[in-house]
């Protein structure tokens, strides 16, 4: 390692992978592969692009198992293969790329209740608010407009974007990172009766975020009506995702933009869930379930199954077929009315005879 970058041999022992050629090569710097040059690394995960690697001018490509097809006196760079190419850049860009660390300080214009207790380490910029009985722990940030009410725990080593709001009683786990405008404990959408006899039903409960979930800018997520709200832990949330009271997730999920969770639905472990999922209340998503961009959900899904994209998803292999089948369509449409036609002139012609 050098103090401006670190050698391909060790990029590859901390990233997890095997160096093919000089692993003696110093990177600086991760670069696309269309635009990297000497002294920096790219990445190549789908072999569909591997036409790109005859133009490419980085140093170093990370690859996946077999994609390199040079013999050693063809190469002219050198290749970090990994089992998942995708995984092993993203923990090189976080060596290149750290996160911008804070130094402890608390802003005199920040309003900070007297009953709180913040831990060692916290960082308060200005303009935010922190309610009484409430916990920050050690290490975490806090930008300008965070609102924290009163009896919320944070945990160690989160980070709160500016204008990220928490209610009352709410619990951020550890490591937990909510980008701007992130809105945790708003209240369940709890309405009883019809037209002008609407009663709004309180919400009394709180949502609990365990360790190491982030959530997207401008995401909801409403406190239960009774009980908690659970995102778990590992949880990962795009930006404008509604979840709604109740709602429990399960650990390493993944939801995409635009989602929207009913009441009390519960998604298991490891779920994904494309952009504009929709999902009517109290389901159950089953462990590791992928549900393609755009469904409707509307009743529950089994664990490990996979359902395609639009309103009313089928299983993914049905839905296949049916995709399979609507080019065809016109021909199989003329083919039925000529047989209608067909079948039509037979019955006269008997009728005829009879």
């Amino acid at each position: 390692m050098t103090a401006a970058g670190k050698t391909l041999s060790e990029l590859a022992q901390q990233a997890g992978g095997r160096v093919v050629g000089d692993g003696r090569i110093v990177i600086h710097k991760v670069a696309s592969i269309e635009e990297a040059g000497p002294g920096e690394i790219t990445f190549l995960a789908n072999p569909r692009y591997q036409a790109l690697l005859a133009s490419c001018k980085a140093s170093a490509v990370i690859v996946g198992p077999g994609m390199v097809l040079e013999s050693p006196s063809e190469r002219r760079k050198a290749y970090l293969e990994a089992a998942d190419p995708y995984v092993a850049f993203a923990k090189i860009l976080q060596l290149f790329n750290p996160s911008a660390s804070c130094r402890e300080h608390i802003s005199s214009q920040a309003s900070i209740d007297p009953g709180a207790d913040l831990e060692a380490g916290v960082t308060v910029f200005p303009h935010v608010f922190v309610g009484k009985g409430t916990r920050v722990g050690a290490r975490t940030v806090l930008y300008s407009g965070v609102f924290l009410g009163e009896q919320v725990q944070v945990g160690q080593d989160c980070v709160l974007h500016p204008n990220v709001v928490v209610r009352d009683g709410c619990r951020i786990g550890s490591r937990v990172v909510l980008h701007a405008g992130v809105v945790i404990g708003s209240d369940g959408f709890g309405y009883a009766g019809e037209g002008e006899q609407r009663v709004k039903i309180p919400q009394v409960g709180i949502v609990e975020l365990e360790d190491d979930v982030e959530i997207g800018a401008n995401t909801t997520v409403d406190r239960a009506t009774l009980g908690r709200t659970i995102i778990g832990r590992g949880v990962k949330i795009d930006n404008l995702v509604q979840i709604a009271h109740n709602v429990v997730v399960g650990e390493n999920s993944i939801i995409a933009a635009q989602a929207g969770i009913a009441g009390s639905t519960r998604i298991g472990k490891d779920v994904m869930l494309g952009g504009r999922v929709g999902i009517i209340n109290h389901l159950t998503i089953g462990d590791g379930a992928r549900i393609g961009p755009g469904s409707g959900i509307l009743q529950s899904v089994p664990p490990g199954v996979m359902r395609s994209s639009g309103l009313h998803a089928a299983p993914h292999r049905e839905w296949l077929k049916v995709v399979t089948l609507l080019p065809q369509l016109p021909r199989l449409w003329s083919l039925v009315r000529n047989l209608e036609k067909k079948v039509s002139e037979l019955v006269k012609s008997n009728d005829n005879k009879s």
